[in-house]
């Protein structure tokens, strides 16, 4: 399966409402769009966590949602906390959790990860059942689609379209080449 539709890459720039990890400024930018059910995300997260951390100052993570409700119908719901945490501070706390989800990703387990990382409780479920959230999430998907992401996760390394369906492999592969020709 494609994970990308190769036809049409361009990757919507940088915005306020993106999650990054290492310097804004950096020469690498890697954009993921996922969803905190799918299998291959959940796959991914350690090596993507990996590459973030070791390469900081060279590399700028930044995560979108791509939430697959026909497929994961629990995914919208999680990213809105992702994003409800991320209201507190607290978004690659929740994103971290999310993706281990060693209680899955119901109303009862996403309270209890926002618990875990010591989010004000009465403001994160007040944010969930108002669903404040759905619209952020939702921009991310379709700046995702405009930019081609037909599955997850979808990974962009300087506008340039990386290819995971035969292996996360290749994400580090190009991430290491990209760096190493800087």
């Amino acid at each position: 399966m494609q994970y990308l539709d190769k036809t049409d890459t361009a990757e919507a720039p940088l915005s306020t409402a993106d999650h990054l990890l290492g310097d804004a400024n950096a020469n690498l930018t890697l954009v993921e769009y996922g969803d905190y059910a799918c299998p291959t995300c959940q796959q991914a997260a350690p090596l993507v966590r990996h590459l973030a951390e070791t390469e900081g100052p060279r590399l700028c993570f930044v995560y979108r949602h791509f939430p697959l409700m026909e497929v994961h119908p629990q995914a919208e719901l999680a990213a809105e906390a992702a994003e409800a945490a991320a209201a507190q501070g607290k978004f690659w706390p929740m994103h971290h959790l999310l993706f281990a989800q060693p209680q899955g990703l119901d109303p009862a387990a996403l309270a209890g990860y926002a618990e875990t990382i010591g989010l004000d409780m009465h403001r994160f479920q007040g944010a969930m059942a108002g669903r404040i959230y759905t619209q952020r999430v939702q921009e991310h998907r379709r700046a995702g689609e405009r930019s081609g992401v037909r599955a997850t996760p979808g990974f962009f390394l300087n506008d340039a379209v990386i290819d995971v369906s035969f292996g996360l492999g290749t994400l580090s592969t190009a991430v290491h080449a990209a760096l190493k020709g800087r």
